[in-house]
């Protein structure tokens, strides 16, 4: 009698033991999914975020399909021109090539594309590169981007400085023909410093290191000189 009753009770530890087992099973399951759903729900809700990130910028009037560069001229060449309002070499590239460029825009042989960039926020205190080119942008939205980076080039700050400050890059847009009132809120907003973000990104995946890069029907110059430039778009319109 002893003898069943012993059995007995060993059956139940036993089956108290399985019992238990197979709840920890359905516990250690549960958990797994569990972190399986939020690793899932995780990947796709970054996916989402990144998407929106790559496409939540507004271009400025004037800009290329893209949204990369600001758009001047209509020839069938095409220049694309990437510069940093803070890149020194970039002024003087300007000051000797600028004129040449303006003539191949005026005889229709050439449309440039110009990226500003703003690969040198690290050489200012206030990131001025990117606040110069989202100014610009707020200057194409105005109709006067080529005369106001004529400007920005012309009062080019030095690198290390904290650059021309929101008030001074609005007097230079008033001083250009913008209305100061329009342009300001757009500056002093940053409409277009997510536009910047998404041209110094393109360029970077462009294979562009650095400033000025000037291309021709996408085939990156070495001869910088007026004469170099019109030799390369003379041969790409052939």
């Amino acid at each position: 009698m002893s003898s069943r009753k012993g059995q007995k009770k060993a059956a139940q530890v036993v089956r108290a033991q399985i019992a238990r087992e197979k709840r920890r099973t359905r516990t250690i399951i549960t958990s797994i999914a569990a972190v399986v759903v939020l690793v899932i729900a995780g990947l796709i809700g970054w996916a989402v975020y990144s998407s929106q990130q790559s496409k939540t910028f507004t271009a400025p009037p004037g800009a290329n399909a893209g949204g990369t560069g600001i758009l001047d001229g209509n020839g069938p060449v095409t220049i694309d021109l990437y510069e940093d309002y803070l890149c020194p070499v970039c002024r003087q590239f300007q000051q000797v090539n600028g004129a040449t460029i303006d003539e191949l825009v005026r005889e229709h042989k050439v449309r440039v594309i110009f990226h500003p960039v703003a690969f040198l926020n690290r050489f200012s205190t206030t990131q001025y590169s990117t606040r110069a080119s989202a100014a610009a942008g707020c200057a194409a939205k105005g109709s006067r981007f080529k005369e106001f980076t004529n400007e920005l080039f012309a009062k080019q700050p030095p690198e290390g400085s904290a650059g021309l400050s929101d008030a001074e890059l609005i007097d230079i847009g008033a001083g250009v023909g913008l209305n100061r009132d329009d342009f300001g809120a757009c500056v002093n907003n940053g409409t277009f410093k997510a536009w910047t973000a998404h041209v110094t990104d393109d360029a970077s995946k462009s294979g562009v290191t650095g400033t000025p890069t000037i291309k021709v029907n996408g085939k990156e110059l070495t001869d910088k000189s007026p004469a170099g430039i019109k030799a390369a778009v003379a041969a790409a319109g052939k």
